[in-house]
């Protein structure tokens, strides 16, 4: 098959799979991206399994939610995509966990002691030290400063400095500190990421909707028919994730 079959095959392969939920599994053999040392799931786990009362905001699909081996009495969660609250509740409802179909938070003051969030697309940290109680935490996984900006900047050319840095852990900081929370624990790290074809390209720029706004194979054809060229040529492509772990404290 010519290298031009091979990129429309890939392609039209990648575009009509679905992109429900926040799995990422059909990646497999086609992506890697390393994880984060600290094992976000891992310590997220620890902090439900002695947990009154907790909100996990933005679950997707439930599916870091749902690998947690115990969960509080009460547990709630919200998600506003459609095809995301339909998977979350399928996966999380037989476990008791109260799905909330919003982006917002209709929750009284002072009633969880731990909200959670990984990935958020942003953080409301006036309302998340609100419904939290007095001595609770909200803990995050969270995507820092310029990530995957090796593929970003592939499709949209250089970016600002102040678009590269618009994510930056400081930020966080000072956000919690204005919103009257103390942060007590704060990491970050950047991680390798390979992209092996030009359908886990396509996959990811759909899923990952925020990364280049407004994309879709037709408008972005000839970009990708030449990052095809550039990896049947050279190799996976290459870029680095950054991801930071932030715990605030209420006082």
């Amino acid at each position: 098959m010519t290298i031009g079959g091979v990129f429309e095959d890939l392609v039209a392969e990648a575009a009509a799979v679905s992109v429900d939920g926040w799995d990422f599994s059909w990646l497999d053999g086609r992506a890697t991206e390393a994880r984060p040392s600290w094992g976000y799931q891992r310590l997220l786990g620890s902090r439900l399994g002695v947990a009154q009362a907790a909100l996990d905001l933005e679950t997707g699909g439930g599916e870091v939610l749902g690998g947690c081996p115990a969960l509080p009495p009460l547990m709630a969660a919200t998600e506003s995509w459609p095809p995301n609250i339909a998977k979350a509740s399928a996966r999380l409802r037989p476990r008791r966990v109260r799905i909330v179909a919003t982006a917002g938070f209709p929750f009284r003051d002072a009633v969880f002691d731990l909200v959670s969030s990984r990935h958020p697309v942003t953080t409301s940290w006036s309302e998340i030290a609100r419904v939290l109680r007095s001595g609770g935490t909200y803990f995050s996984q969270q995507v820092g400063p310029a990530s995957v900006f090796e593929l970003v900047e592939f499709f949209l050319g250089p970016q600002p400095d102040e678009g590269r840095n618009s994510r930056h852990p400081d930020h966080a900081v000072a956000a919690a500190t204005r919103a009257g929370l103390e942060v007590v624990d704060l990491r970050s790290e950047s991680l390798r990421t390979e992209f092996f074809d030009i359908g886990a390209v396509v996959y990811f720029l759909r899923k990952v909707i925020w990364m280049v706004p407004g994309f879709t194979v037709e408008r972005y054809r000839d970009k990708l028919r030449q990052l095809h060229e550039k990896i049947d040529r050279d190799g996976p492509f290459v870029a680095h994730t950054t991801r930071f772990l932030i715990e605030a404290r209420k006082p």
